[in-house]
């Protein structure tokens, strides 16, 4: 019988206290904010100007796409090449594709120029969220500190899906509609040069003929892990649309962000609580369980007709997506080789990205032609289908145990 030991009291704060850490921490929150806030900015903004959700969701998924696109191959530069000369280089072209972007929907500008500034915006945007992962690899390596690091990661991330959401809403609905995805842009890039200072944090490069080595993808166990990350991010895409969705066809629309967090919420509270255990049950096996369960709790989705009424069922929902993708880093870290960790986390966030395109798009086509409730199904179907495919690779997704001592954390 399998059962959870209690972790060390403030297991958090010890990881804080490396040190270096808590700028680099702050750098990368303030960077990575931007994440929750641009798709759905841009969706507003679009709306606003066309009045199609459609076409807003379609702006979304194509940056989203190029994001996927270009994550592995950023990945494998900042392994080559060192992270601070990576997002030196980025910044400026995500800078100036932001601008444009937002000139072209604002300025009525031939649609193409929409989708191509997305496209470039998105495939530019720096990718904080995996770098400082790999920074806290460099830095905990081999030490029990790690998993929480990692565990910490992806409770910030959902702080960010609380924070990002109700402020780009806020300020798109309150003010000017361009005034969300501009503030979006420029966190970005604050944050990025931000933590770009943080030099005592960079790992070092590898030896030059291990970077050039295989793609991480060549590990069988990651495809498993990009395919959930591609379900998660569907999950999250479709949500996104559906939600804002859902809010304004109930007469709610300027509380649409209060949905969105509320699914944060709901991930981030189950992320520091499954950060701060010490599980004996296989962690491939846990992964299999948490798809499961987010199968049965995006169902009520489809059928609620009420705002108040929706809250809580999304708070519910959100419960398993953040352990979700702490075991997906978790995983990957051990799966691959020490040389390709950076490309390996952007591999899973080229799945999320993929799967976020997949999700807005398809449920802003839904919701134009059926409705918003109609379009939790694809959350309901992404969910089932990583549930499957972690249950398909659980072979492929057994540590080897000279990946000790963290290879215990997920046999």
């Amino acid at each position: 019988m399998t059962e959870a030991v209690p972790a060390v009291p403030n297991h958090y704060l010890h990881v804080l206290r490396t040190p270096h850490a808590v700028p680099m921490v702050v750098a990368a929150f303030i960077g990575r904010l931007p994440l929750s806030m641009m798709g759905l900015g841009s969706v507003l903004l679009v709306q606003d100007q066309t009045g199609s959700y459609g076409l807003g969701g379609a702006v979304a998924a194509v940056g989203a796409v190029t994001t996927a696109i270009s994550g592995p191959l950023i990945g494998r530069y900042a392994d080559t090449h060192g992270q601070r000369r990576t997002l030196l280089r980025l910044v400026v072209l995500f800078a100036v594709a932001g601008g444009l972007f937002v000139a072209s929907v604002r300025g009525e500008w031939p649609r193409w120029t929409m989708f191509a500034t997305a496209a470039i915006a998105g495939g530019a945007i720096p990718p904080v969220a995996s770098m400082i992962r790999v920074r806290w690899t460099h830095l905990l390596r081999g030490t029990p500190r790690l998993p929480a690091a990692l565990a910490m990661e992806s409770v910030l991330d959902e702080f960010v899906f609380i924070v990002g959401p109700v402020l780009v809403t806020f300020l798109s609905t309150t003010g000017h509609t361009t005034s969300g995805v501009v503030t979006a842009f420029a966190l970005a890039v604050v944050g990025s040069v931000l933590f770009v200072g943080q030099r005592h944090t960079e790992p070092p490069l590898m030896p030059h003929e291990h970077r050039n080595g295989p793609s991480a993808m060549r590990v069988r166990g990651l495809r498993v892990l990009f395919v959930v990350g591609a379900a998660v991010g569907t999950i999250l895409g479709t949500l996104e649309i559906s939600l804002v969705a859902f809010a304004d066809e109930v007469g709610h629309k300027a509380l649409s962000g209060l949905l969105i967090a509320g699914l944060a919420a709901g991930s981030m509270a189950s992320g520091i609580g499954w950060g701060t255990v010490h599980w004996r049950q296989p962690l491939r096996h846990r992964l299999v369980a948490v798809l499961a369960v987010l199968t049965l709790l995006t169902v009520p989705l489809m059928l609620i007709d009420g705002y108040w009424l929706m809250l809580p069922f999304v708070v519910l929902a959100g419960v398993a997506v953040s352990p979700s993708l702490i075991s997906s880093f978790t995983l990957a870290e051990l799966l691959v080789p020490r040389a390709a960790v950076t490309e390996a986390f952007t591999w899973i966030g080229t799945a999320l990205a993929v799967g976020v395109a997949l999700g807005a798009s398809l449920a802003g086509r839904i919701v134009d032609s059926v409705g918003a409730n109609a379009s939790f199904a694809v959350a309901t179907a992404a969910a089932g289908i990583g549930a499957v495919a972690v249950g398909l690779g659980q072979r492929l997704l057994h540590v080897p145990a000279e990946r000790a001592p963290l290879a215990v954390l997920a046999r």
